[in-house]
């Protein structure tokens, strides 16, 4: 999506938001640094003041610790077996990972691995294996909001990484320049903010960064008899450089910091941010000396975050959107539909489409992803749990008009047209039913599911 319409006050664009959270603002926070809340926790929340929302939602002492999943050894396989090792063990990390997004009780924590795995991306593909996979999930779990330079560090010799980007086989005879040349343009610069001269440079000092035998299970390693030892020029500076000395070269540079900036306001913020703005939270990060919590406090904490531009700007994720509904209706277990709904709505995690992760915003949205949202919608409705809920079995004691309102009120804070609402309360007092058209006591959970759907289906949802 491109930046919303609306000027930026850059002088007062990261101050703190003086007024109170209220249920929309409240409901908003939650969507950004989680996926979006039950309204027992959207109300606890709009009592709070910003400062100690943020401070709750950035809470991870209630964390379950390291993702756990049952996963399959795969030495001594042939490798047929290993690559059906790897479907088992990417469906087992899956069913693993969506379940702690749904039940955790420090969504940020999730949402924050979520936003590393398609930043820093790796992908159980070549000799990549599920137990890789989950320690680099569990990698990013742990730096959630951490130190971004350090994670950097922790990513260059994390086994995934050099498995996927072919590091491990890089030696100073034939260096590899797949990591190197990422590292720079996918994760740390961006184009334009190096040279390809750069890039060879950075090759050679990661030469001999591998891991042991054998490569399975193999833990990192530097081999010194595959390191070039020689002289290199990077970034303007020449020295005997090893892959530790590039990364600190690398947060040297100002781009580095304008680059995560960016990276962060088009997450949590808005689309294409302004250049100005991108530049003011850069100069937050480095006086913060690249402490990613400090930096995501000040924008949870701002007015352009509670600013109209920012509010509903995003496009949900598929992933958000299937485990923002099942937390909304307090649907605790993820099922195989749901696993299937998130892939045919365009996203598979431990699967991106490339090194570049997912293009996300208005790349979410297409005619076929659509139909699988509102496919999905449907199906939960279907589900007999969705009006178990406290907020639900309220709405089933209310006539349409006040059982619309309850819904939309709910599921989207109001951010609804009254053309929309008067569908939706048509629909209760049985507008296109043939049969038991009136709302009764024989139709009514029937129907309020239905209403449900058709409230879900509305543009609001589709978006943070």
């Amino acid at each position: 999506m491109a930046r919303p319409a609306g000027t930026l006050d850059l002088a007062t664009a990261l101050a703190p938001y003086a007024g109170p959270l209220d249920t929309r603002r409240a409901a908003h926070l939650l969507r950004r640094a989680g996926f979006g809340g039950s309204p027992t926790e959207i109300a606890k929340y709009a009592a709070l003041s910003p400062d100690a929302a943020v401070r709750s939602v950035m809470d991870f002492t209630a964390s379950p610790g390291p993702l756990v999943a049952q996963l399959v050894d795969a030495r001594g396989m042939t490798p047929k077996e290993r690559n059906m090792t790897r479907r088992k063990d990417g469906i087992a990390l899956t069913e693993a990972w969506y379940q702690r997004m749904l039940t955790t009780p420090v969504p940020l924590q999730e949402k924050m691995t979520l936003f590393w795995h398609g930043h820093f991306t790796s992908a159980l593909l070549k000799q990549v294996y599920g137990n890789d996979m989950l320690m680099q999930n569990n990698l990013y779990r742990r730096f959630a909001l951490g130190n971004v330079r350090d994670l950097t560090h922790a990513v260059a010799s994390d086994p995934a990484m050099l498995k996927y980007l072919d590091n491990a086989n890089s030696s100073r005879v034939h260096p590899n320049e797949n990591f190197a040349r990422e590292l720079m343009e996918l994760f740390t610069l961006g184009i334009g903010n190096y040279t390809e001269t750069d890039v060879r440079e950075s090759a050679r000092s990661f030469t001999g960064w591998t891991l042991s035998k054998p490569h399975i299970i193999g833990s990192f390693m530097i081999d010194p008899a595959l390191h070039d030892t020689g002289s290199k020029t990077f970034l303007g500076r020449t020295g005997n450089f090893d892959g530790r000395d590039i990364v600190d070269i690398i947060f040297a540079q100002r781009a580095a910091s304008k680059f995560f900036a960016s990276k962060l306001l088009d997450y949590f913020v808005y689309n294409e941010p302004e250049p100005e703005l991108v530049d003011a939270v850069a100069t937050v990060l480095e006086n913060n000396r690249f402490e990613i919590k400090p930096v995501l406090a000040t924008l949870f904490k701002s007015n352009v975050f509670y600013s109209d531009r920012a509010y509903r700007a995003l496009v949900k994720s598929p992933v958000e959107y299937v485990v923002g509904a099942q937390r909304l209706f307090g649907i605790d277990q993820m099922d195989r539909g749901s696993f299937d709904a998130v892939r045919r709505m365009g996203q598979v995690v431990f699967y991106p489409p490339s090194v570049k992760g997912w293009d996300g915003g208005a790349a979410w949205l297409s005619s076929n992803t659509l139909l699988a949202r509102e496919n999905y919608a449907s199906a939960l409705s279907s589900n007999p749990k969705m009006i178990q809920t406290e907020w639900m079995a309220t709405a089933l004691r209310s006539d349409p008009a006040t059982l619309t309102k309850h819904l939309v009120d709910t599921i989207l804070q109001g951010d609804v047209s009254p053309r929309s609402v008067t569908r939706v309360v048509a629909y209760l007092n049985g507008a296109g039913v043939e049969t038991m058209s009136m709302l009764s006591g024989e139709n009514i959970d029937e129907r309020v599911r239905g209403a449900a759907y058709l409230t879900m289906a509305m543009p609001a949802f589709q978006l943070n």
